[in-house]
């Protein structure tokens, strides 16, 4: 017979992040709108939480690795990145794989607004925890009057 306490003490241990893969296309989109959410919360804690303690990214031209990085990298991000607003779509799915295309829009500190335009390549593991993330990104300056992320 199974001790209860253990049993608990077992299931705490294991970290989810529902919906889990596979992905159906109602799962996926909940997905994508639960990273947009979380990014736009510019929580470093909250989101860093969503990938796994090994998670391997490449944001641009930089190389990310765990969790801590990803912490570190999100602070510095949103340090420079004012009024940052963000939204995702889902482009394809498969399994536990997705195709998501991006954009956000901030203003560096002279006022200067960007639209920066992206794709991401997402790969989460039995958990629902984000284990890969490829990001391309390309900044575009815009006018303040020209922004559509709100």
């Amino acid at each position: 017979m199974w001790d209860n306490d253990v049993l608990n003490g077992l299931t705490e241990s294991v970290e989810q992040r529902p919906p889990l893969p596979p992905f159906t296309l109602e799962t996926a989109l909940q997905k994508v709108q639960m990273a947009e959410d979380a990014w736009n919360s510019k929580d470093p804690e909250r989101v860093s939480r969503a990938y796994t303690v090994n998670t391997e990214w490449r944001n641009r031209t930089e190389f990310i690795n765990g969790r801590d990085e990803v912490k570190a990298f999100l602070t510095r991000k949103w340090a420079k990145e004012n009024g940052y607003r963000l939204k995702k779509e889902l482009w394809g799915f498969r399994e536990n794989r997705m195709a998501v295309r991006f954009e956000y829009e901030w203003h560096d500190e002279s006022g200067q607004w960007y639209r920066s335009y992206g794709n991401e390549l997402w790969e989460f593991d039995t958990n629902g925890l984000m284990a890969k993330r490829f990001a391309s990104i390309n900044d575009a300056p815009i006018n303040e009057s020209d922004r559509r992320v709100f």
